[in-house]
């Protein structure tokens, strides 16, 4: 049984303006770009200690749904890719805390020289690692970016590598984890080789 060939519909400009859609991902795309500029750049350039506070809290009173809806498709070296790394890993440590400590301390002994550029506290329990993960997103207001994606891709290999290294090992979880830390420290040398320019 053979089908007639048919000339594809071509529709004329009434058809588009009939399809009630959402919004333009590149306008989106554009908006989380620029706010991301404007927190990271702005917020070094404002000289107000209250900034750093607001930048921490951020996930809190906008909600890590919202921030992934805004940044979560963005390229990892893009400021809104990094950001959205930034905020997930905070997010991931205020929930998890002992979990974290947990993988942090297995891996702090395997992963010696991250574990300097985390700067986590020694002994690395639950609540200091909270307090250094909240010390890396003020960083974003009071430090040079490229160490703060430095010091928070340096915490993530060092979990990385203690999960590796624990009974209950969930391979795909510690490269979840690995492909975060590499994709901040390598846009951290990015950050690095922009100011350097």
């Amino acid at each position: 049984m053979s089908r007639e060939h048919h000339r594809p519909m071509t529709p004329g400009a009434g058809f588009f303006a009939e399809i009630v859609g959402g919004v333009d991902p590149a306008l989106v795309t554009e908006a989380a770009d620029r706010a991301a500029v404007l927190l990271v750049r702005g917020a070094r350039a404002s000289g107000d200690s209250a900034v750093a506070e607001r930048l921490l809290r951020l996930a809190e009173t906008e909600g890590i749904e919202t921030i992934a809806e805004v940044w979560s498709g963005a390229p990892a070296d893009s400021l809104a890719g990094c950001l959205w790394r930034l905020y997930l890993l905070r997010s991931w440590v205020h929930a998890e805390p002992v979990a974290v400590a947990r993988e942090y301390d297995a891996g702090r002994v395997r992963a010696q020289v991250a574990r300097v550029v985390a700067g986590v506290a020694d002994p690395p329990g639950p609540e200091q690692l909270k307090t250094m993960v909240d010390e890396v997103l003020r960083g974003i207001a009071t430090s040079d970016f490229a160490d703060v994606l430095l010091r928070a891709a340096a915490f993530a290999r060092v979990v990385a590598t203690g999960r590796a290294h624990l009974p209950e090992c969930d391979e795909a979880a510690v490269r979840r984890v690995l492909v975060m830390a590499e994709q901040l420290e390598s846009a951290g040398h990015l950050e690095l080789a922009h100011r350097l320019q």
